[in-house]
């Protein structure tokens, strides 16, 4: 079965060293090209996995989310603006400028 491939433009420069590398190694540009992505991607974004105390805390976090024990972004927010609202009321009007 065929693999899917791509096409890529790089600088001459660049394709000369891939020759070389390629022959002094005895593989294949696919080979190194596709060994250069696995340890960009590695390097880049790595994978992590959670410990168990982290599942153990998500878990509980779904479970809550299925008892309907939750607060929305939205009530959040809504709450954090009521509080500074509450505190321009308190007289920090500021005066008007003449």
């Amino acid at each position: 079965m065929a693999r899917p491939s791509i096409t890529v433009s790089i600088p001459a420069e660049m394709l000369a060293e891939v020759d070389r590398v390629s022959r002094e190694e005895r593989r294949s540009h696919s080979a190194l090209v596709r060994e250069a992505l696995n340890r960009y991607f590695h390097d880049r974004f790595p994978t992590v996995s959670a410990t168990r105390a982290e599942l153990r805390a998500i878990a509980r976090g779904r479970a809550q989310i299925a008892k309907g024990e939750f607060v929305t972004l939205e009530k959040i927010l809504y709450d954090v603006d009521a509080s500074s609202r509450k505190s321009r009321r308190k007289g920090t009007a500021k005066a008007p400028v003449s």
